[in-house]
């Protein structure tokens, strides 16, 4: 990361890149070209995505790296185009800027299902895509990154291509068609080899050229499995995190914020905190406060020691009352219907069931942490972050700066799931650091902090209704409640209020490419202020437990086999999505007999452009019950890297399964009951099934692969679950049901 640091710091560039003689090439196919956020002060043209210096090259991924491979893909789209070297491009995180906009962030804007979606309904939303230029969302998330770049990073790589062969021909006096390229070299007839260092300086004067992007076949690194780009790094302990980073003189923080819900701090006694030895300030932060130190676990331990009185929280007292004020929502009007088809309200139901899903903690590997550091009227942070642009605005607020005197670094991430969207680690950062200008910050939360402090995914209810006669579906009709993440983090990044339908609190049931007569999915939406956020895989994540966990009930109302009941159902709809489950269940060898204390479940969901289906296998063992084996299914379309999706559906799994199994935030008080991981724990490796993963490639449209694994990994374990004990668990997490190995 240290080589974009000679570039200006009105450029905010990420990182240090020494570009001495250096060029950067590549074009955006939009009429109305953002600023290019690379200009060194030598004046040279430089494009967003590629930097060519005496050093090398070096690729600018547009979204943050916290573990899912995203630089390695963005990566090599640029340099299949660019025909460099893969072992010696460098790989560095943008600035925040708004040539780094996320179009696909806009692609699931329309309200229809993304699986029945038509031609004009897609370039709608392109063009949707296209204009969310104008607000330059430079975020990670939603499963977008490949989708968002697979165009525009590789014309990046071509355009540049071509500029530097168009030098070589000149020079060479031959024509570019004459020339070829390999290796970052351009390669004359006689087989003269000039390495891209010799000829950026030239090129990066020249008008960008248009053309043509190479076919799939003649593809060299997409399509199969690189190394990753941040392996090495991570391997060595060289990456850096947002604790890493070490400065002269400086100092070590943390902060205990009220843990009510919505309270405050009344007052609080600091003598007990600076008794603690190393602990040299503490600072009021109005909700709490923050200590100084000479070392980070003595900044804890002060924080510990503190004396602080704290207002109570506003909020319902107990997690019962909570989902009391959720239950309410349904007797208002539905805030959204997005798929009403038929007649419902004429049906007759069967089967009536209600569904429960509770808080969950986004449990990031690495807490919440930042580094800051006001010098000379200028704030430079580090932070891994999932929207550089919001936080960097939130850090001039805070320290009551322009823009333009504050620098940001994203730095990786130890995971973040929708957490880091959140811009509150760097808030308190840059509001110590400029009470303490001069002197450098490493700000570092407890675990306690992070989880009693989170953006919660929200508690959610499902009332459904359902009938089948003749082995097929008549009727489904669902109502879901809960708080709408949307609004909330929606509202908390741009400052605005939303209104209208809310597309992501039914996302995962109204979706569904399932063929049912009469098929309603109504949205309400609870008025509850407890703090939530995007968790992985968002709506999806509690309506494919609910979806999934209804449909395998009208199944055994049925009779059938859940798993061809669901192929019955969704071949007609979606012959892609049918494509998932019958990959599974060749995967799987569904259908076989299995020996006795043994059964499996089955799920589909399809989120984020992706079907995916999970088949999970129980066994019970000495009177417990264990997850031994696993198999999905997903069909992502056009597969630039095999591993990193196959790792991505894995991890996803291994999310959903860990919060559906024993994931629970409940509250005392209107306070958080878990504060770390033997409170709120998740799937280790003694406990992790073995799991296999079928990629399929049937699908027209690209979709994304980091969320899609998590929603029907919830459902196919309570399923699985009915399928060996027999009893239809409608609340999670499983663990408060039955004796699991943990």
């Amino acid at each position: 990361m240290s080589r974009l640091g000679k570039i200006t710091r009105r450029t905010l560039l990420v990182g240090a890149v020494a570009v001495a003689g250096g060029a950067a090439f590549g074009i955006y196919q939009i009429r109305r070209p953002v600023a290019n956020p690379l200009r060194p002060e030598d004046g040279a043209t430089l494009n967003p995505y590629v930097i060519i210096d005496r050093a090398g090259i070096s690729i600018i991924a547009p979204r943050a790296e916290m573990g899912q491979g995203v630089h390695t893909t963005l990566a090599a789209l640029v340099a299949e185009e660019l025909d460099a070297d893969w072992e010696q491009i460098r790989v560095l995180h943008g600035p925040p800027a708004a040539a780094y906009y996320n179009a696909a962030l806009a692609h699931g804007a329309l309200p229809v299902p993304e699986y029945a979606m038509k031609d004009w309904q897609r370039s709608v939303a392109h063009g949707i895509g296209a204009a969310s230029k104008l607000l330059g969302l430079q975020v990670t998330g939603g499963s977008t990154s490949t989708v968002d770049g697979f165009e525009r990073m590789r014309r990046a790589g071509a355009s540049a291509r071509e500029a530097l062969k168009a030098v070589a021909a000149d020079r060479l006096g031959v024509g570019p068609d004459q020339l070829r390229t390999e290796a970052g070299q351009v390669i004359a007839p006689d087989g003269r080899e000039i390495d891209y260092r010799e000829l950026a300086e030239d090129a990066a004067s020249r008008p960008v050229p248009q053309v043509a992007l190479r076919h799939p076949y003649d593809w060299k690194l997409l399509g199969r499995s690189l190394p990753r780009s941040d392996m090495r790094a991570k391997a060595t302990g060289q990456a850096q995190f947002s604790t890493d980073i070490v400065l002269p003189g400086m100092k070590f923080a943390t902060v205990r914020i009220c843990p009510y819900l919505g309270g405050s701090m009344a007052g609080f006694d600091p003598a007990p905190a600076l008794a603690i030895p190393g602990v040299e300030q503490v600072l009021d932060l109005g909700d709490g406060i923050a200590v100084i130190a000479s070392n980070t676990w003595a900044a804890l331990q002060g924080a510990e020691a503190a004396q602080i009185d704290w207002t109570q929280s506003p909020l319902p007292a107990t997690t019962g009352a909570m989902f009391d004020q959720i239950a309410r929502a349904f007797d208002d009007r539905p805030n959204s219907t997005m798929r009403d088809q038929g007649k419902p309200d004429d049906q007759s139901a069967q089967l009536e069931v209600e569904y429960r899903v509770p808080f969950l903690a986004h449990s990031t590997m690495e807490p919440m942490g930042a580094t800051a550091h006001l010098q000379d009227g200028h704030l430079t942070l580090w932070v891994g972050n999932q929207a550089p642009r919001e936080h960097l605005k939130v850090a001039a607020e805070a320290a009551g700066l322009a823009e333009e005197n504050v620098t940001l670094h994203t730095v990786f991430l130890g995971g973040g799931f929708g957490r880091r969207v959140e811009t509150d680690i760097t808030r308190q950062a840059a509001t110590i650091a400029a009470k303490l200008p001069g002197t450098p910050i490493r700000l570092t939360w407890s675990r306690e902090e992070d989880m009693r402090h989170d953006f919660y995914r929200p508690a959610a209810i499902a009332r459904m209704r359902g009938a089948v006669e003749n082995g097929r579906i008549t009727l489904l009709d669902a109502k879901v409640a809960a708080p709408s993440v949307t609004r909330a983090a929606i509202g908390r990044l741009t400052g605005r209020s939303m209104g209208g339908p809310d597309k992501g609190h039914v996302e995962g049931a109204f979706d569904q490419p399932y063929d049912i007569p009469h098929y309603r999915v109504a949205g309400h939406l609870a008025d509850l202020d407890v703090p939530i956020g995007f968790w992985r895989a968002v709506g999806n994540s509690f309506n494919g437990f609910f979806h999934e966990s209804f449909i395998d009930e009208l199944a055994h109302q049925a009779g059938a086999d859940p798993l061809q009941f669901r192929l019955d159902h969704v071949g007609p709809e979606s012959p892609v999505a049918a494509g998932t489950l019958e990959a599974v269940r060749d995967l799987s060898g569904w259908g076989q007999p299995l020996p006795e204390g043994r059964a499996r479940g089955v799920a589909m969901t399809w989120s984020f452009g992706t079907p995916t289906a999970v088949v999970i296998e129980l066994a019970r063992e000495g009177g417990a019950i264990r997850i031994p084996r696993a198999w999905m299914a997903c069909d992502p379309g056009l597969v630039l890297d095999p591993g990193i999706v196959r790792a991505q559906m894995e991890s996803g799994l291994i999310y959903g399964l860990s919060a559906a199994l024993m994931g629970e935030i409940t509250f005392t008080d209107g306070r958080a009951d878990q504060g770390n991981f033997p409170d709120y724990d998740a799937l280790r490796m003694f406990n992790t099934p073995q799991i296999e993963v079928a990629i399929v490639q049937d699908n027209p449209h690209m979709g994304g692969v980091g969320e899609p694994g998590t929603p029907p990994a919830m459902a196919a374990l309570a399923n699985a679950h009915f399928a060996l004990t027999g009893e239809r668990i409608r609340s999670l997490p499983l663990i408060r049901a039955a004796d699991y190995l943990i």
